[in-house]
């Protein structure tokens, strides 16, 4: 049987788990040292620029050398910026806030179609029914069609521990492959689920790691002075790739593909004997053995012998 493949489908859709953070609380515009990691240190005023900002920094520079706080001496230059400043520690040696994420469960639905074909389907198959949705898990064997999966299995079957991405982020790939081969029955043409992390996990450079964003929550604090909390969200972000081929038997491609073969084939002995008869080194060997060369004595005269193939 001959598979003409004819349609494919590719798609990446991905949702955000948050399993940890970095909360700062009431922050307000106004005035306050530049943090130490972000800036180098001052030692008069003359050090610090106004009006200057630098990609490190957190805002606009006053000209003024300030003590990062009461209980240093170390100084940075003074910022126009949202204050307090925020506080980026390092996170790996801690647990994440939200590890008990691992038992979560997602629900993913997907639908495909092939219009060539006039053909849908979806990934909740017709035997699932309501009943099984509402307690069935993926497992590989013994429930290899659920759509609902727990995160922690996710990571677990790329090959990657959950606690130990859930503290700084990371990136994860869900796999949906579809193959349909529409001559024969559609209660094969069912989805394979596979996993895989996705971002570079290298432990020889662990500069900026993992996956996170910050996003602000903004409300009007006493006296109506605008004020927000600060959030530096980490997490997993998975990324739910679609992709696969159908295909059906068609006499029409069928026919083009043998008479193209058939067709190759002549050209390609014209072709060797090309080669062999004019580009070799050896070509006169050649073609002594593939032509032979005999007298006729009922020629009259001295005739040219005959060149038979």
């Amino acid at each position: 049987m001959w598979l003409i493949i004819l349609s494919h489908h590719r798609k990446r859709l991905p949702f955000f788990v948050m399993t940890n953070l970095i909360m700062t609380l009431n922050q307000q515009q106004g005035r306050c040292p530049e943090m130490p990691e972000d800036s180098p240190e001052c030692i008069s005023d003359s050090n610090c620029t106004a009006g200057e900002q630098s990609p490190r920094s957190n805002g606009i520079q006053t000209g003024k050398c300030v003590p990062v706080n009461s209980s240093t001496a170390v100084h940075t230059c003074e910022v126009l910026a949202w204050c307090p400043l925020e506080n980026d520690v390092d996170l790996s040696h801690h647990p994440a806030l939200l590890k008990d994420a691992e038992q979560f469960t997602v629900l993913i639905k997907n639908n495909i179609r092939y219009p060539k074909f006039n053909f849908t389907k979806r990934n909740i198959l017709p035997h699932i029914n309501g009943s099984y949705l509402k307690q069935c898990v993926f497992n590989r064997t013994t429930d290899p069609d659920c759509p609902i999966f727990r995160l922690g299995d996710i990571v677990r079957e790329a090959g990657e521990d959950f606690q130990e991405i859930a503290v700084e982020g990371g990136v994860m790939g869900i796999q949906i492959k579809w193959d349909c081969d529409l001559d024969q029955s559609v209660s094969k043409c069912v989805p394979q689920y596979t996993f895989r992390r996705l971002d570079n996990k290298d432990v020889q450079n662990t500069v900026a790691p993992g996956y996170n964003f910050r996003f602000a929550k903004y409300y009007k604090g006493p006296g109506e002075v605008e004020s927000r909390t600060l959030i530096k969200a980490y997490g997993i972000r998975f990324d739910v790739m679609v992709f696969g081929k159908a295909g059906k038997f068609d006499i029409i491609p069928t026919m083009i593909n043998i008479g193209s073969g058939l067709a190759l084939l002549g050209v390609a002995t014209v072709l060797c004997d090309v080669i062999v008869l004019h580009i070799l080194k050896k070509k006169t060997f050649y073609r002594e053995k593939k032509y032979k060369y005999v007298e006729d004595y009922d020629l009259v005269g001295n005739s040219p012998a005959c060149e038979t193939p």
